[in-house]
């Protein structure tokens, strides 16, 4: 059975000048899932764009390797030099194995993964995420 728009948001009461209002918000999930149901030739570009999207995840699911390369072709598009491209892959690859190891021996706390990511930031960078 499928869900209408207003069984997916979930109302929030938020405070304004005139009192308390209820709005109904969305996850991303959700907000996909409300343009999905849009019966509108207007949302069919972006349905057609979401269908895209989902299918190339499916290829990096399958093929792990075509994220990477998608990630490269972003940076650079971005104007990026190949060199903090590189930087930048070999950093994201470094803290999936300290991230593996640190779960391995039970650290569990997200701020000891902030800390790992912050040095290897400041190896790689100069300076960490935050500044």
């Amino acid at each position: 059975m499928n869900k209408g728009w207003w069984q997916i948001a979930t109302p929030l009461l938020i405070e304004t000048t005139g009192g308390e209002k209820k709005l109904n918000c969305a996850n991303v999930e959700g907000i996909f899932r409300i343009i999905q149901s849009i019966p509108s030739p207007k949302a069919e570009p972006f349905k057609r764009w979401l269908a895209k999207v989902g299918y190339e995840r499916i290829q990096e699911i399958e093929d792990p390797e075509l994220a990477s390369k998608r990630a490269r072709a972003i940076y650079k598009a971005k104007g990026y030099p190949d060199s903090w491209i590189e930087k930048r892959m070999r950093s994201i690859a470094i803290r999936e194995e300290l991230t593996d190891e640190w779960r391995q021996r039970g650290i569990e706390e997200q701020k000891d993964y902030a800390i790992l990511t912050a040095e290897i930031s400041k190896a790689a960078f100069g300076m960490t995420p935050s500044e």
